[in-house]
């Protein structure tokens, strides 16, 4: 019964914000609800648009700092995906400055609604069932998505503005019926254990996620507007390729290393660009184009995303978490986007625009490899420390000796590596030991050279991955 109550509960949840993104994706989000209706109007879009995406950037960046608990994140989501819904209202009328300020106030609060979303993500699905419901919820809001850019840009732009708030109201109605579930004896002592511990990972995922969608934001400005001529296979087809992406992602076995699948996404990018360069602007053109941009779009999607519910376990705030994620992922695209803008904005043939992208593309795909590699190192041994920390004194002891070192420690040495593997930074070792910061760096250069390592990463992941189970 528990298990029936877990699964209508997740199903509830992705349903929900399935249809709340539609309406993100649609209309605020450089959607092409927005879009039809700004050229409807003959009203230049730059500045709109700016507005919209620096206030859902906002949103997702703040709303961690005031929602603490479910029952919160449940009262933002409802307030405020209610005030989302009055303040589009304006754009069924002439332009106004309520225009501007619609988008401002429906911009914040579906910034601060996706990042409540981590409360709801860690409650309702399991861990190792994150990424299906991040996958689910990628796909179901693409799939509305389609479907209301299609009667935006091939039929009327109002009725597609109408839809996409039908679907606000839908993914409201579907929030209304989450219960508020009692917080998990499990993750209160994760949390307790690993309180702070996830701040290196998060800032290092959010640079990951930063740099990757430097790319998406590109594309915008310099793919996108070569292929306007194409509007309706362009209003079906522009996603098919990331929605195919995702399922392909979501299904893969559960043992597979998906990092991987990061290599063929950089691969796909590339060769998105050179094909822009190389061929023409017909629609056989824009398939193949497409195609590889968005394939990899939705491979790095799922990817940090899946990640970021990962997360959730090990934090107090899931709201701060899953908004700095997805924070960083709007940034990525608003500074894409205004080096799109002012790349196009000289007028150069399209031919040196490409090569300029295809620059800033290969700086990124340089730096993400090693990138990646840190990523994954620092998570999984943020997990190894919070499992050591779990256990009792003398299974830490038992672990620390099946491990051989060159030269035995000496009793600092062995004070200054339980300091380690609690977590803690060279100041403060220094400081529970009332030692010097530069006496703890000898201590510990010592304790690597004794277990032949070269970085704390290595030296935690040699003392406890092959006991943790992991």
């Amino acid at each position: 019964m528990n298990g029936l109550k877990s699964l209508n509960s997740r199903s509830i949840s992705v349903a929900a914000f399935s249809f709340t993104f539609a309406y993100l994706l649609s209309f605020l989000f450089e959607g092409q609800v927005l879009y039809s209706l700004l050229d409807l109007r003959g009203t230049d879009a730059d500045r709109y648009i700016l507005a919209a995406i620096i206030a859902h950037f906002t949103g997702l960046s703040t709303c961690g700092l005031f929602v603490r608990s479910q029952a919160a994140a449940k009262s933002m989501v409802l307030g405020g995906m209610g005030l989302c819904l009055a303040a589009t209202i304006p754009f069924f009328f002439a332009p106004s400055a309520l225009w501007m300020c619609g988008l401002v106030v429906s911009g914040y609060f579906s910034g601060c609604a996706v990042a409540a979303w981590g409360y709801f993500l860690r409650a309702f699905t399991p861990k190792n069932e994150r990424i299906k419901s991040c996958a689910d919820v990628l796909i179901y809001s693409n799939l509305l998505m389609v479907g209301v850019n299609v009667v935006a840009m091939n039929r009327s732009s109002l009725a597609g503005l109408a839809l996409s708030m039908l679907c606000l109201v839908i993914g409201v109605a579907f929030i209304w019926l989450l219960p508020i579930e009692p917080e998990n004896e499990q993750n209160q002592i994760l949390k307790k254990n690993t309180s702070g511990g996830i701040r290196n990972p998060l800032m290092l995922l959010c640079l990951f996620v930063f740099i990757i969608t430097i790319n998406s934001g590109l594309m915008y400005q310099v793919i996108n507007p070569a292929f306007a001529h194409l509007t309706g296979l362009v209003s079906w087809y522009w996603a098919v390729p990331y929605i195919a992406a995702l399922a392909i992602m979501r299904n893969l076995p559960g043992e597979t290393n998906r990092a991987r699948f990061l290599y063929a996404g950089m691969a796909m990018i590339m060769g998105a660009f050179i094909s822009f360069m190389l061929l023409g602007r017909n629609a056989a053109d824009y398939l193949a184009v497409d195609t590889l941009m968005l394939g990899a779009c939705g491979i790095f999607d799922l990817f940090w995303w899946s990640i970021l519910g990962e997360m959730l376990d090990y934090t107090e705030k899931p709201a701060l978490v899953f908004g700095s994620g997805l924070a960083a992922n709007v940034a990525g695209v608003l500074c894409g986007g205004v080096l799109g803008m002012s790349i196009t904005s000289r007028q150069l043939p399209e031919a040196e625009i490409a090569v300029i992208a295809l620059s800033v593309v290969c700086v990124t795909l340089v730096i993400l490899p090693p990138l990646n590699r840190q990523l994954i190192l620092l998570l999984k041994n943020h997990v190894y420390l919070a499992i050591y920390d779990s256990m009792n004194e003398n299974q830490q002891n038992a672990i620390l000796n099946q491990v051989t070192v060159l030269t035995p420690l000496t009793v600092r040495e062995q004070e200054v590596l339980q300091q380690i593997l609690s977590g803690q930074s060279n100041r403060e070792i220094a400081a529970a030991l009332f030692i010097s910061e530069s006496t703890v760096k000898t201590h510990v250069r010592n304790i690597f050279s004794k277990y032949d390592v070269g970085s704390r990463a290595e030296l935690i992941s040699t003392l406890l991955k092959n006991q943790t189970g992991t």
